[in-house]
């Protein structure tokens, strides 16, 4: 994620932010189904970790968690949670090969450009240990735009996702639809998509 206006948006929200996920996702059902999928002490990622509400309940289940943000209040919140180690980061600094057994990019790639979609699915491909694990959830709809508050979205279809995700070598083994309010206080329709990679 590069664009200034929405690290702006994120920046000074963080702590609302995390105070609006911070009930919601200990009860969350895709976290729950994607803990109980991961090996016995598995090292996750949590891109886009925000303020590090869905590492902590990782990390509490005995996982080794690396959580990385492009913000930096974002990141100083994360690491605060014990068993997570947060640090500065994008979707562009995933380089490594066969690290992590799982990926959680929860909301967060729906900040990326279009273009860059391809490269960061074959990237996250890369750096899973087969058989890994992907966790993306992403905002329904077609094109991009900016929200009420300025933080700038890419939509996309279930089946473009699902194109996507095939193309970079995965396989779509479960899905969740749903809608609900976000911090700007509109409510949004989003998908959910886990794979094998």
């Amino acid at each position: 994620m590069s664009d200034p206006e929405t690290l702006k948006v994120y920046a000074a929200q963080a702590q609302t932010y995390a105070d609006l996920t911070d009930g919601a996702v200990a009860s969350d059902p895709m976290l729950t189904a994607f803990i109980a999928s991961l090996p016995a002490r598995a090292h996750v990622l949590d891109i886009g970790c925000g303020p590090g509400t869905s590492a902590r309940v990782i990390a509490a289940a005995e996982h080794t968690v690396t959580a990385l943000d492009p913000v930096p209040e974002m990141v100083a919140l994360s690491g605060q949670h014990p068993g997570v180690t947060a640090r500065i980061g994008g979707f562009e600094d995933i380089t490594e090969s066969r690290k992590y057994n799982a990926i959680w990019a929860n909301f967060s790639l729906l900040h990326a450009p279009r273009s860059d979609m391809p490269r960061t699915l074959a990237a996250f491909h890369r750096a899973l240990i087969a058989p890994g694990i992907l966790h993306i959830a992403l905002k329904l709809g077609t094109g991009e735009k900016r929200d009420a508050i300025g933080r700038l979205y890419t939509y996309y279809t279930e089946a473009e996702l699902r194109g996507l995700l095939t193309q970079q070598g995965f396989s779509v083994t479960d899905h969740a639809t749903g809608r609900d309010k976000g911090l700007d206080g509109t409510y949004a329709d989003w998908i959910a998509l886990r794979a094998d990679g």
